[in-house]
């Protein structure tokens, strides 16, 4: 495609990127709330639930920077297709499972196409537009993954509600379709000229290391922080991954040059970005049990009062752009992580009662800062790095936000679970054993339990929950927005504060027969 008609479709382009993008972020939110009908039809067990969870964000996380080095080897648009059939492919075997088993395998396989789709669409927005535009349409790009999220759960009820499961799965269909059509006109190819060989022993390193990360940060809330099998998890994905960068350091050809870890621009928006979905992911994580389990909403419902995100979303991103060019990247990250913060910190004064104007309210201020934050965090990245591995520093900027997000669920969700048990310990004194077991559990436990008791003492056990999970839940948002506060300062110290300004690092000795880093872009 001639250059000139790329620059002229690069809006059309930002389009189909967007709507690639659609696919993967929904997918993320929309299956949470129809997995009570998966387990009624295929007789999932609550192990089995989790894993159909759980392998998509597994394999998707750990190839992910294998999946960038293909797309900027192979062809950044070449990676996109092959990631949307697959994707497809996936999401067509998952409609047609018959049993939790099936369902898991093909949950799997939609993660190797998401993660073949996601660095592609930011490497190509980034070879397509101008440096001066390049912020205006990764602002775009940030708004339509929050929104993807938010609006997950919302499509995920309505499916549930006047379909079935199946149709969670059957929605990607036409949108994988609709990206593929028009994709094939619209989207120009790009690729990495050197076509340097694909450096398998870092592909190899990095997929165990991430995979034994997060299947750690997935199982310890329920195995326990310190039970063998995690930390023989966290200490080998150290050691895999610290081998990872010795290797890539060494090597001719590095898949992930990690001296770029050395430029303040790319390891600080890189920390910016995991903290911001620390806290995001955590408040959706206790968002959904909050309405669902407290107010006794269905997940339609549910979905609904989630959305307000999307809206501060949508004003956010975009608005990074205009911001960040009158007050530079430090003031816009650090002042999008506060507003984060700030919306923790409202979200931790809701009550059993708390209204659409509070719970909404802090979703907007929430979704503002999510939006403030994620597009100059990640135009900061994407500059960082030589626009020829564009793919892999796509792929990097959305492995920390799957790590980020993955440590919020963990470590919010260890924290709101012990402080909901600590509160329940006199409510559930007086039930039989197995009863106040399964009620000192969980709140949707305590839910089943009530509902079995019934009466005056259902009702009580209820509210009893009700309270006990509510004010597990504010010392979560406070630790949550205490986290994302620390970014803040981290980022208002130590992130350069525009385009241009002098680099902050010496640049390090190269190995014996290495390419040159291309000169990084202070920000």
């Amino acid at each position: 495609m001639p250059p000139d008609l790329i620059h002229r479709r690069r809006w059309w382009t930002l389009v189909i990127l967007s709507i690639s993008l659609v696919v993967i972020s929904l997918d993320n939110t929309i299956l949470n709330v129809a997995l009570p009908s998966i387990a009624a039809d295929l007789g999932a067990s609550p192990s089995q639930l989790q894993w159909i969870v759980d392998a998509y964000m597994l394999v998707f996380a750990g190839t992910m920077l294998t999946a960038g080095a293909l797309g900027d080897r192979f062809g950044r648009k070449r990676a996109l297709t092959t990631g949307l059939v697959v994707f497809g492919t996936g999401s067509l075997l998952a409609a047609l499972s018959g049993d939790a088993t099936q369902l898991i395998a093909s949950r799997a396989l939609m993660g190797i196409g998401g993660a073949l789709i996601m660095p592609s669409t930011l490497s190509i927005l980034t070879a397509v537009f101008p440096a001066e535009e390049r912020g205006k349409a990764i602002g775009a790009w940030a708004a339509v993954t929050g929104i993807g999220i938010a609006v997950g759960p919302v499509a995920g009820g309505w499916l549930v509600e006047h379909a079935d499961w199946h149709w969670v799965f059957l929605v990607n269909l036409p949108i994988v379709a609709l990206a593929l059509g028009l994709g094939r006109f619209l989207v120009p190819e790009s690729r990495d000229p050197q076509q340097a060989r694909i450096d398998l022993p870092g592909a190899t390193l990095s997929i165990a290391g991430l995979t034994a990360l997060l299947w750690g940060l997935i199982e310890a809330p329920a195995r326990g922080w310190t039970s063998p099998a995690i930390l023989g998890a966290f200490g080998g994905a150290f050691v895999l991954l610290a081998l990872f960068a010795a290797w890539e350091l060494r090597t001719s050809t590095p898949m992930l040059d990690v001296r770029l870890f050395r430029n303040r621009r790319f390891s600080i928006a890189s920390a910016s970005i995991a903290l911001a979905f620390f806290g995001l992911f955590g408040v959706l994580f206790a968002t959904a049990q909050y309405l669902q389990n407290v107010h006794g909403f269905a997940p339609l419902k549910a979905g609904l009062w989630s959305l307000p995100v999307a809206l501060g979303l949508v004003i956010g991103g975009p608005l990074a752009a205009k911001l960040s060019q009158r007050l530079g990247t430090k003031v816009t990250v650090a002042g999008g992580l506060a507003t984060v913060a700030g919306g923790l910190l409202l979200y931790s004064t809701a009550e059993p009662g708390s209204g659409f104007a509070l719970i909404g309210g802090a979703q907007v201020v929430l979704g503002l800062g999510m939006g403030l934050a994620m597009a100059p965090a990640t135009d900061s990245i994407m500059g960082a790095v030589p626009i020829d591995r564009a793919s892999v520093g796509s792929a990097m900027n959305d492995t920390v936000r799957l790590v980020g997000g993955s440590l919020g669920v963990a470590v919010l969700g260890s924290l709101l679970a012990s402080h909901y048990r600590d509160g329940m310990d006199g409510a559930a004194h007086g039930l039989p054993g197995s009863a106040s077991a399964t009620a000192h559990e969980s709140i949707a436990g305590a839910g089943a339990v009530a509902e079995r008791i019934g009466g005056t003492a259902g009702r009580a056990l209820h509210d009893a929950a009700g309270v006990a999970f509510v004010d597990a839940m504010q010392v979560a948002m406070v630790v949550a927005a205490a986290v994302v506060l620390a970014g803040a300062a981290l980022a208002l110290a130590f992130l350069p504060a525009r385009e241009g300004a002098p680099a902050e690092v010496a640049e390090p000795r190269l190995p014996a027969g290495a390419a040159p880093l291309a000169e990084p872009v202070a920000a």
